[in-house]
């Protein structure tokens, strides 16, 4: 009986293994299963051209344009303003500022003008008559000398004590003639004097006069050419940019400056911003492809025109230093606007016939390349060489096209 009951438990020891044998084998079996049956995000091996892009933002600007100047002229306030973005022909009345202020100083200076005038006549009348009583005494004093001349000749054939009193009498004459004459200088010189006086104050008064109704005509702006109206940011009383606003009605302007300006649609072209690593490989004449937030359906083909030859200073925080690039526009589009935001891709150069991925399915591996490929349900690293990167695209080398590969890191995925 012992026999039996050991060769019993020696099979039933047997059986147990094998079942543990077998619950782990069907468990390996079942989790192989379920790991070939995970998915993670995915993303062909697309095969063609790949571009090598230098990606940057900006925003359009029109390359001409017409600038509306605000006129030389005090306390400038703007009583009305066409809106900012409206179509204006030549000539259209585009701003008017408040000249209740220049009407009323207007009306002063003219009556100081009447005033200044009405004094003018009245020192010429009065000049008149000094001058046609002077001429009445020296005409008096002639005759009294001449008169004097012909007694005293008279007297001399006489008596000699008459022509010595007649010549006396002459001399008196004659000496009158000459404080006459003396007289009549001085009164036409002081005449002269106080009428050029008066005459330079009455000019002093029309010139301020003119000045203010010119004023006055300049407190209405029109229209320099057809376009577009574009009013420039206020920036009088902000403490950074991003507080500006465009002018409106009851902002006080400055004279002379530029209050907006009306640009030719035709000449826009992507002002951007170019980072310091990328100037070196960017050219004149690169093909480039513009992308505006406002329009995202639109791929606008353009060139590089313009980059600027040293880095410029940020005026906000972070201050960092940066070049320019700016990009015409080679077909513009009718809903296009200046100040629009968006970015331009610099083609740099062509790769004919590559391989790309995104670039979320390049990950590293002791310091190498790897994309992970999915075969059969399962996925695989396979090792590649990169040829060029973009910001959301890669040409590599070492998997076939049309491969499927992961766009997340398999193995951290699978430890979790």
């Amino acid at each position: 009986m012992s026999g039996r009951r050991l060769r019993l438990r020696v099979w039933a020891g047997r059986v147990f293994v094998l079942g543990l044998l077998a619950s782990a084998a069907f468990g390996v079996y079942r989790f192989r299963k379920v790991q070939a049956g995970t998915t993670f995000p995915n993303a062909p091996v697309r095969k063609g051209d790949f571009l090598v892009l230098v990606r940057c933002r900006g925003a359009l600007r029109a390359r001409q344009s017409v600038g509306i100047y605000t006129p030389v002229v005090p306390n400038l306030r703007i009583a009305w303003l066409a809106p900012s973005g409206e179509d204006v022909k030549e000539g259209d009345v585009i701003v008017r500022f408040d000249s209740s202020t220049a009407q009323q100083s207007l009306m002063q200076k003219e009556a100081q003008l009447r005033q200044a005038q009405a004094t003018l006549d009245q020192a010429v009348a009065q000049a008149k008559i000094t001058t046609q009583q002077d001429q009445t005494d020296l005409a008096d004093s002639k005759f009294s000398v001449e008169r004097a001349k012909v007694q005293a000749s008279l007297a001399a054939i006489k008596s000699v004590i008459d022509g010595e009193e007649f010549r006396v009498d002459l001399g008196i004459a004659e000496q009158r003639l000459k404080a006459e004459e003396a007289t009549v200088a001085l009164h036409e010189a002081s005449n002269k004097s106080k009428v050029a006086s008066l005459t330079r104050q009455r000019d002093q008064v029309q010139a301020d006069v003119d000045i203010t109704k010119a004023r006055i005509a300049q407190m209405e702006l029109k229209a320099p050419g057809g376009g577009l109206l574009t009013l420039n940011l206020n920036y009088s009383g902000v403490i950074t940019s991003a507080e500006a606003r465009p002018f409106k009605v009851g902002d006080a302007a400055s004279s002379g400056m530029v209050l907006g300006q009306i640009p030719n649609l035709d000449t826009l072209e992507m002002d951007a911003k170019l980072e310091e690593g990328d100037r070196g490989r960017v050219a004149l004449k690169q093909d480039v492809v513009v992308r505006i937030d406002a329009l995202p359906e639109l791929m606008i083909p353009a060139k590089i025109s313009q980059v600027s030859a040293l880095a410029e200073l940020s005026m906000e925080y972070p201050y960092n230093r940066s070049f320019r690039a700016q990009a015409a526009i080679l077909k513009p589009d009718k809903r296009l606007r200046p100040e629009m935001n968006g970015g331009m891709d610099i083609i740099i150069s062509r790769i004919p016939n590559a391989l790309s991925v995104p670039s979320k399915a390049l990950f590293r591996r002791n310091g190498k390349p790897i994309v992970y490929v999915a075969e059969n349900g399962r996925y695989r690293a396979a090792d590649v060489e990169m040829l060029a990167r973009n910001p959301d695209e890669v040409a590599i080398t070492g998997v076939p096209a049309g491969a499927t590969v992961a766009l997340v890191d398999v193995d951290k995925e699978q430890k979790k």
